[in-house]
């Protein structure tokens, strides 16, 4: 049990280390590497000392820390926030024509086409099902209201969906060329 209560040190000095407990905490890790991932979680646990007695360690550190150092680096000043943006489009022409207008409008650095998609959604009171295509937006996240705009004036719906989610990592190097290949 001394790798195990290694393993959980942390927990120790947080929580009451019951046999119930014990139990459940192999499932909580598990939850955690799938939560956090592998990379970020192995880089905690480096910083913290914890996981350094454990067989497979320098396997892992070799494996994920590049990779965790990496991704820990796109704060730096040499990229923008950035975000991907979903906007539905009721086929492949309107999709091209938006996405097109988009990069070239250098609103967007990237707009992927996913084809085949089935939207559920309610309208007007009844529920409505469509086929669609989804468009992927790569974009800082300076440039939202304007492409939220643009989409607005170039889209066949009356009201077109248009989301954003943050990107919180990712590879430096697309991240810079996010910033690269998009208005200032």
């Amino acid at each position: 049990m001394a790798s195990t209560s290694t393993l959980f040190c942390r927990a120790k000095a947080i929580l009451p280390f019951s046999s119930t407990l014990r139990r459940r905490l192999p499932l909580v890790g598990a939850i955690c590497v799938l939560g956090f991932g592998l990379p970020n979680l192995f880089s905690a646990a480096c910083r913290t000392r914890c996981a350094q007695s454990l067989p497979f360690a320098p396997l892992l550190r070799s494996k994920f820390s590049s990779q965790a150092k990496a991704m820990e680096g796109t704060q730096g000043s040499s990229t923008v926030p950035s975000i991907v943006v979903y906007v539905t489009v009721p086929n492949k022409e309107v999709g091209k024509k938006l996405a097109e207008s988009l990069v070239r409008e250098k609103l967007a650095a990237c707009v992927n086409i996913v084809p085949g998609i089935q939207s559920i959604y309610q309208w007007e009171g009844e529920v409505q099902t469509d086929s669609e295509e989804l468009l992927i937006i790569k974009t800082r996240q300076s440039l939202f209201e304007a492409l939220t705009e643009h989409v607005k004036t170039n889209h066949p719906y009356d009201v077109p969906e248009v989301i954003a989610l943050p990107i919180n990592a990712g590879s430096l190097n697309y991240l810079e060329w996010i910033k690269n290949s998009t208005k200032d």
